[in-house]
């Protein structure tokens, strides 16, 4: 990846460069050709007037390889590029961030956000899984909170929680991510601040409506199982598999049982909420019919030891109630994936100082994931498995080890050092750890350090006096 941004680099800078695919790096370019950003950002931003040397591309390649640093300093993306053009005419003997920065406020956050999805949408198309659901796609659902520097401008497009002190917590974004059961990739997500009207996950969810297709199903947690997501999603041709929410009492609402343990209950029609207006409320049907499944976790450890899933598949002949209890314990891949994204590479805490630098910066990563999920589905079909059967964690410290050879490759070179990687990912399965339990605790304490409980400016000012 890190040799296939030196070559674009440098097409960028000299002129007189061949093409990428010709420099022998096809391998990679394959997996964002120059010609895809090219379009996308003449298609958002029109006719470029970037400086000669930060062109969107190499902006853009640049951001990239920003997020997947090892520190994501802006100093290191550009002494990064200064060592990919030092043989040209183009170079700087100072690593200036300036420029840089003012490229990246420059590239639209919709060239950012659409490179990020259409690379996870290319891959969820690549990858099906034919094991569950008679073979159609499937979503993961969930939400996840990032935080950002605690500047004015993140504070108010982004405030912070109420449980914080003002000038104490810092400004807290609320993300809900659409994630290919198949292979892990992020297809699409919503982001708001996190509190306010509209801004909770399922205001969030109902944005990414218009990402499904008619045959899609979407799985998630008891939170996404509210009646309006079942009347208004059947409709399209969309099913959902969620949990059962623990306050709706469905017992007397049952109308025909299916098996053990597994009914069609008919759901009414609640009183129209606050951000639906009422011709959709008078649109929705009076009722709506979902299948409700209840089984025993036998399982020693467990805290859940009865589960119910609703789901509007209600044919027990095409989905089994066994079926459906593994498709939503695969839920949890949902939270593995966002847990790379925030932990693994880092996304965590963001670093941008404004609310549109913040939201590029999500994107970026969501770039930066889907294109090592590519990668890992690379390697998964030379290895002859599945793609989830790849270790996130795995795959990205290999793509890290084998960054300096990238680097320093040739075109001769390149294919067999691309075939080792491929086949050193391919060995970095998942462990198979059936039914693991682990303490919901921490064994190492904190350092004992006092808490920060007064904005920093006013601490500093009672230090000095």
């Amino acid at each position: 990846m890190w040799k296939s941004i030196a070559g674009w680099v440098s097409h960028q800078v000299r002129e007189e460069c061949q093409r990428l695919q010709s420099e022998g790096i096809a391998a990679w370019a394959a997996l964002l050709p120059a010609e895809r950003v090219d379009r996308i950002v003449a298609e958002e931003q029109g006719a470029s007037t970037a400086c000669s040397l930060y062109t969107p591309l190499v902006t853009l390649w640049t951001f990239l390889s920003q997020v997947l640093s090892f520190d994501h300093s802006c100093r290191e993306a550009v002494a990064q590029l200064l060592a990919f053009t030092t043989d040209n005419s183009h170079s700087r003997e100072s690593v200036d961030t300036s420029p840089y920065c003012k490229a990246r406020q420059r590239l639209p956050e919709q060239v950012c956000s659409r490179l990020g999805r259409e690379v996870g949408r290319e891959l969820h198309d690549r990858v099906r899984d034919d094991r569950l659901l008679a073979g159609r796609p499937a979503f993961l659902v969930d939400g996840t909170t990032v935080s950002m520097p605690d500047t004015p401008a993140n504070q108010a497009a982004y405030p912070q929680a109420n449980t914080q002190l003002p000038g104490v917590g810092f400004p807290i974004a609320r993300i809900v991510a659409l994630v290919s059961l198949a292979c892990g990739a992020v297809i699409d997500l919503a982001i708001a601040a996190y509190k306010g009207k509209g801004t909770g996950e399922t205001s969030l969810f109902r944005q990414l409506w218009e990402t499904f297709a008619s045959g899609d199903i979407v799985v998630g947690d008891r939170f996404f199982a509210t009646f309006w997501d079942f009347s208004m999603l059947t409709p399209r041709g969309i099913d959902g598999v969620y949990r059962q929410h623990q306050l709706r009492i469905t017992k007397d609402q049952r109308l025909r049982r299916l098996g053990p343990g597994d009914w069609v209950v008919r759901l009414p029609k609640p009183p129209r909420p606050d951000w639906m207006d009422e011709a959709t409320y008078a649109a929705i049907p009076e009722y709506c019919d979902v299948r409700e499944v209840t089984l025993r976790i036998r399982v020693r450890g467990f805290r859940v030891e009865c589960l119910t899933v609703v789901t509007t598949l209600l044919d027990p002949l095409l989905v089994s109630a066994e079926e459906l209890a593994r498709v939503y314990r695969m839920r949890w891949h949902v939270e593995l994936d966002l847990r790379a994204l925030k932990s693994e590479m880092e996304m965590d805490v963001l670093r941008c100082k404004t609310p549109e630098m913040v939201r590029k910066e999500i994107w970026m990563h969501v770039l930066g994931y889907n294109l090592i999920r590519t990668v890992m589905a690379d390697a998964a079909e030379r290895a002859g498995c599945h793609p989830r059967e790849i270790s996130f964690k795995g795959a990205w410290q290999i793509l890290k080890a084998f960054r300096p050879r990238l680097e320093a490759a040739t075109a001769a070179s390149m294919p067999g050092i691309v075939s080792t990687l491929l086949a050193a990912m391919g060995r970095e399965r998942v462990g198979d750890r059936p039914n693991r339990i682990e303490p919901r605790a921490i064994k190492r304490r904190p350092k004992p350090h006092d808490l920060l409980t007064e904005p920093r400016h006013i601490a500093k000012a009672r230090l000095v006096q």
